[in-house]
C-alpha cells in the first residue's frame, strides 16, 4: 500500500538529526513537526517569525494568535522564540538553516522544483520557498507521486513555473524515496506493499542505479 500523508510526514522526519534548524513547508511537511524521535532536540523555524514550534495543538490547546506559515496553529515551548519576517528571512538567506521539508506540485529528475503557482489559478503568493531553496543546506521534498489523474508529478521537465533550479537534495513520495544524483533520480526505499516496478511505472523521471 503506498503510505497516506502521516507515513510521508513519519519518513521525512528520519532526515532530521540532533540540533537541525529545520523550516517546513505547507502540507505534508507541517505533520512532520508530530514525528520527531524522542529525545532528539530539533529546532523548526517559520518564515512568519518563530523559533522553537511544538506539535499541533490538541483541542483544548488551541491559541488562535499563534500560527504557522500556512496559518495553521500550532504550539510553542518553552525556548520559543519570536520576531518578525525581515530577521526569519535573514535566518533563512543567511544559511542558518540546515534543511527544508517542503511540498511540491512537480519535481523533476534533476533536482528542480515547482511548488508556488498553477497559470490561471488565483494563488495568495509565493511565500518563502523561493529563498529556501536558496539559502537552506539540505532540500527534501515530501508529495504524492502521482496526480489524481495518475500521472507522474516526479518529471524529466517540470511543466509549471519553477520555484528553483537544481535545488532539490530528497524526494519522498507515497510510493518511494529518491536521491537526485547526475543522471537522474537513484531509488532508495520503496512503500511497504509497493514494487519497485509499479514506481518505475509512475515515474516519468529516469531511474538510475
Amino acid at each position: 500500500m503506498p503510505w497516506d500523508r502521516n507515513q510521508i510526514a513519519a519518513r521525512a522526519a528520519k532526515e532530521l538529526q540532533d540540533g537541525m534548524y529545520v523550516n517546513l513547508g505547507i502540507g505534508i511537511p507541517t505533520l512532520v513537526s508530530n514525528y520527531i524521535p524522542e529525545g532528539m532536540t530539533v529546532t523548526l523555524q517559520s518564515e512568519n517569525g518563530m523559533l522553537g514550534m511544538g506539535p499541533f495543538p490538541t483541542e483544548d490547546e488551541v491559541d488562535p494568535d499563534l500560527i504557522n506559515a500556512g496559518k495553521q496553529t500550532i504550539t510553542e515551548l518553552p525556548h520559543s522564540a519570536y520576531f518578525d519576517s525581515a530577521q526569519s528571512f535573514a535566518m533563512i538567506r543567511g544559511g542558518k538553516i540546515a534543511m527544508a521539508i517542503l511540498g511540491a506540485m512537480e519535481v523533476s529528475e534533476q533536482g528542480d522544483l515547482a511548488n508556488w503557482m498553477i497559470p490561471g489559478k488565483l494563488i495568495k503568493g509565493m511565500g518563502g520557498a523561493m529563498d529556501l531553496v536558496a539559502g537552506v543546506g539540505r532540500v527534501v521534498v515530501v508529495m504524492d507521486h502521482t496526480s489524481k489523474h495518475g500521472e507522474s508529478k516526479v518529471l524529466k521537465e517540470c511543466t509549471l513555473p519553477l520555484t528553483g533550479r537544481a535545488v532539490v537534495d530528497r524526494i519522498i513520495t507515497n510510493l518511494a524515496v529518491f536521491d537526485v544524483v547526475p543522471g537522474g533520480l537513484k531509488l532508495l526505499e520503496v512503500a511497504a506493499g509497493v514494487t519497485e516496478a509499479e514506481v518505475r511505472a509512475a515515474t516519468e523521471a529516469t531511474i538510475v542505479g
